[in-house]
């Protein structure tokens, strides 16, 4: 009874994790598919110990630990794995999302694995609503703001620019600059390192093309971030 009880909890955080892992995986993002289903179902199996070994090594009057003691561990040491998907590119973070979806996978394991396979599920949904839909829906009705995208660009301009003058020619672009790093080069040029965003839908090849085209700027380079 008990070896049916826990394969039923296995397989449902497996699949949890699957589905899960699969928002990950068609993102394209480090961790998808396998190290998702991996987390859930390994989290589920440590909570499923932990709480038979507190009634299996007890005596029948007293139970002498802590049946979550070894899930409570899981939470923090699944922080690790998340640590390691956040990078910083240039001035800007990336990975958030997906570290907090590998705590998020740890806790639905466990909440299997105590038996909330119920409420597991409901996190799950709110967990891909939350991810996928909501903010697209937020870009629909919320402010303008949520419906920019972020860029970081970088230029090469000759020594005699007026930097003040620069800005302003750049904002009349329609590009929002939200920081700016400064860095003389030996050659007496100065390489600016923007943080920039504008409208979602602007093809980031135009804002090269308007940049490009700024008299005394000498070469650009735009990336999308995240």
């Amino acid at each position: 009874m008990i070896l049916s009880t826990a394969i039923i909890k296995l397989s449902i955080a497996a699949l949890l994790g699957m589905i899960l892992g699969l928002e990950r995986e068609l993102r394209r993002k480090p961790l998808g598919l396998k190290t998702i289903t991996v987390i859930c179902i390994a989290s589920c199996l440590v909570t499923i110990v932990s709480i038979q070994s507190a009634y299996t090594f007890s005596r029948p009057d007293h139970i002498q630990m802590d049946p979550l003691r070894l899930a409570a561990q899981i939470i923090s040491g699944v922080g690790f794995l998340g640590a390691g998907v956040i990078m910083v590119k240039g001035m800007t973070v990336t990975g958030l999302t997906t570290a907090a979806i590998i705590w998020g996978a740890s806790g639905i394991g466990v909440s299997v694995g105590a038996g909330f396979w119920k409420e597991a599920s409901i996190a799950l949904i709110l967990i891909l609503l939350s991810v996928d839909c909501l903010p697209n829906l937020l870009k629909r009705i919320g402010p303008g703001r949520l419906r920019e995208k972020e860029l970081e660009m970088s230029i090469i301009v000759a020594a005699n620019v007026d930097m003040e003058q620069l800005q302003k020619v750049i904002k009349s672009k329609r590009i929002a600059i939200h920081s700016v790093r400064v860095k003389d080069l030996s050659t007496g040029e100065r390489r600016l390192d923007y943080c920039i965003s504008t409208y979602e839908s602007r093809y980031t090849t135009a804002v090269y093309q308007d940049v490009r085209n700024i008299e005394g700027i000498l070469s650009v380079e735009i990336s999308s971030v995240g």
